[in-house]
Formats: C-alpha cells, sequence, structure tokens
C-alpha cells in the first residue's frame, strides 16, 4: 500500500492523483488529500476510486510516504516551513514553477528527500509532459516512483536542475502556444467559409495528428513536412506567409520569454 498525499487538489494535483491511483492499482493507494479550499478536497475525494482521507497539511505530510506538493508558488514556502515540524522522513515532490531544490530542502528543514518536478496540463487527458530533477538525497529508488508518478499521465525524463526552467517555458507554458496555433488555425478556416465547429476540429486534430507523426515515427519534424510540401503546390504557399510573419521566431521567443519568467520565479 502506497500512502501518497496531496496538498493542493487543483487540477493538475488531481489529475496526477488519478493517473498514479490509475497506474498502480486502487487497492495499493490510499491518498490523503489537504487543500485550503474544502470544496477542491471533496470534489478529488468524490473522483478517486482508492481509499482516501483528509487533514490539514501537518497531518497529509505524517501519513504519506510520498507527498506531492501542488500549491502556487508563491505559497510555497510558507507550506513547506511548516511542514518542517512534521516528524518522519518521506519523498517531497514539488510541481510549483521556478522554486529551486535547494530552497524546497532548506524549508522542509533539510532532512527530507526532494523531487522537483514541472509537469503539464494535458496530463489532465493522460498525454502530460513532464521532467523531473532530484534532490541531494533522493536516490534511484525514488526516482523511479517519480517517473512512476508522472509516467502514469503522459511522458517523463530526469534533467538536470539547471533544464527545469527551460522545461518550463516548453512544455510547461506549450500547450497554451498550441491553444493559441489551433484557434489561429481555426479561424483561418472560418474565414475562408467552414463552419466553426468543423474547423475547430480539423484544426485540433490536425495539430494531434502531426504530433503523433513526430512520435510514432522518430522522423525529424522537417522531413515530415517536406514530404507533404509539393513543389508549386497549396503547402509551400502557406509556408511562405508562416516564414514572412516569422511564425517560428515567435515560438522560439515565447519559450525564452516563459524560461527567462521562471528563473524570476525562483529568485523571487
Amino acid at each position: 500500500m502506497f500512502n501518497i498525499g496531496l496538498i493542493g487538489c487543483g487540477k493538475m494535483g488531481g489529475a496526477l492523483l488519478r493517473g498514479v491511483v490509475s497506474s498502480l492499482g486502487k487497492d495499493k493507494v490510499h491518498a490523503v488529500l489537504g487543500d485550503v479550499i474544502p470544496q477542491a478536497v471533496e470534489s478529488l475525494k468524490a473522483s478517486l476510486a482508492c481509499k482516501c482521507s483528509t487533514g490539514s497539511p501537518a497531518e497529509v505530510a505524517a501519513a504519506s510516504e510520498i507527498l506531492i506538493l501542488a500549491v502556487k508558488p508563491a505559497d510555497m514556502q510558507a507550506l513547506c516551513q511548516s511542514l518542517a515540524k512534521v516528524k518522519g522522513q518521506r519523498l517531497c515532490i514539488s510541481i510549483a514553477a521556478g522554486i529551486p531544490l535547494a530552497d524546497l530542502e532548506s524549508w522542509l528543514g533539510g532532512r527530507q528527500r526532494v523531487i522537483r518536478c514541472m509537469p503539464n496540463t494535458p496530463a489532465l487527458v493522460g498525454a502530460g509532459a513532464a521532467a523531473f530533477s532530484r534532490g541531494r538525497l533522493v536516490g534511484d529508488a525514488d526516482a523511479g516512483l517519480a517517473s512512476r508518478i508522472f509516467g502514469a499521465v503522459g511522458t517523463v525524463t530526469e534533467v538536470p536542475e539547471k533544464l527545469l526552467d527551460a522545461v518550463t517555458g516548453l512544455s510547461g507554458s506549450g500547450p497554451a502556444y498550441i491553444y493559441t496555433v489551433i484557434e489561429a488555425l481555426a479561424d483561418g478556416g472560418v474565414l475562408m467559409g467552414l463552419p466553426r465547429a468543423a474547423a475547430l476540429q480539423l484544426a485540433a486534430q490536425t495539430v494531434l495528428g502531426a504530433a503523433k507523426m513526430v512520435l510514432d515515427t522518430g522522423r525529424h519534424p522537417g522531413v515530415l513536412r517536406d514530404e507533404v510540401t509539393s513543389p508549386g503546390g497549396t503547402t509551400i504557399a502557406g509556408l511562405e506567409q508562416l516564414e514572412a510573419k516569422s511564425l517560428r521566431s515567435a515560438l522560439m521567443k515565447a519559450v525564452r520569454a516563459a524560461t527567462e519568467r521562471s528563473r524570476e520565479l525562483g529568485r523571487a
């Protein structure tokens, strides 16, 4: 039986816990839930098939072997410092953007095993992309547990901590960039006469299909693009406009800006 605590029962924390229960099995998980919003706790509890209990942050920590910290970055220091008073050791996994491992370890009293992870919102539909870094007291067994937790709702990879801000800028914030692309593609379809519902479905499925082609074939996206770009055809005409309007440069700058903002959050 895994005793898994969750402090912060919002969408991301809830998605992770539901994925873990699905992966490990409802009979192997005891979930302990805590949040400043009682309705969030009750809503998540009702959606879980496993045994559940609730409590204050200190009570959640005391009852947990694995503790997922899913509160906002601005609330993390106060939470961790309150948890430092709780007896015992546990694996603490933070999903707060920008908060360094050294700070988390210090705030938690210097004796907890800490992992810092950046997931993203498609974890809500089992298609997340996450990366994590381990703290100084974390061994291979704990890293394996983290991989299992985040792998239950998508893909996961371990990276050096210095790269986690870039992960935040790319995959953490990336869904918002792609939602904007989908919306713009659909608007283009509407401009050309397609009904709104049909345009949105076609745009979203096109993005999904293109991403699946990259992942399933392992081929470079430039190669796949060339295969659908005929000389003098429709696709090259569209690509000319994307290049003229600097789409690639805009996306690269978006990743840079989000990465830099993540670093700022860590220094705040």
